[in-house]
């Protein structure tokens, strides 16, 4: 079964003439095991479509499936469960909570469902250890440099064994170096985890450490060769 179904996406945002079109039709199929980049222009839908696959936003045609499921068929606390079991998520920005420590900003999507437990800390510092933070458990955010801070984002959108890792533009904030590191760590840790990446991003570097390329024009998904 495919993990991943966009079945001719449209978005379009109200405006005061005609709508403002970001996306047309779009339709791709991805499993677990696959990464690919999404590339485009700034204001060409990227994140947007990556929005909409991550259920942060909803589509305004097509559907989307996960798992074979619909998620914008569940209610709001339904599908707020479904994101926080199959999605997980690293943006720009690492949004950590200042005041907590590394290891207890990675736990917080358990402790969101509950879930939290002693085999989600165990968890927890595996993946702290596998993206070399092991040193680093107690400190707060403040306390990290700006590639420390993504790795830690990155353990935390793992912690849940989602389906998806969905980055939209995970090295925009940072230098060239961090940036290279970060985007190794996203695909050894994808294939140790088992999961589908799908990055959005501007750097070509990024990309072509993917499988697959995609780039959005004029609001259509196209490959790359």
């Amino acid at each position: 079964m495919t993990d991943l179904q966009v079945s001719n996406v449209s978005k379009e945002f109200a405006t005061r003439d005609e709508p403002l079109v970001v996306l047309r039709d779009i339709s791709v199929e991805l499993s677990v095991g696959d990464n690919v980049a999404i590339l485009g222009p700034s204001g060409s839908g990227k994140s947007t479509l990556l929005h909409i696959i991550g259920t942060l936003d909803t589509p305004s045609s097509g559907s989307v499936k996960v798992k074979g499921h619909g998620p914008f068929q569940l209610n709001e606390r339904q599908l707020a469960a479904f994101r926080n079991e199959n999605i997980g998520f690293v943006f720009q920005e690492h949004h950590l909570l200042p005041q907590l420590s590394v290891l207890e900003n990675v736990l917080v999507p358990t402790i969101a469902t509950g879930s939290s437990s002693s085999n989600a800390t165990a968890r927890a510092q595996d993946l702290i250890e596998r993206v070399g933070l092991s040193d680093r458990l107690d400190h707060r955010p403040a306390e990290l440099s700006g590639g420390e801070r993504q790795r830690v984002a990155v353990a935390r959108a793992l912690i849940q064994n989602p389906t998806m890792l969905l980055a939209d533009e995970p090295t925009g904030s940072l230098d060239r170096t961090n940036a290279h590191a970060i985007g190794k760590l996203l695909l050894e840790l994808q294939h140790q985890e088992n999961t589908l990446l799908i990055v959005v991003t501007h750097s070509l570097e990024l990309a072509n450490l993917m499988s697959r390329r995609l780039e959005l024009d004029d609001g259509q998904l196209k490959d790359v060769t």
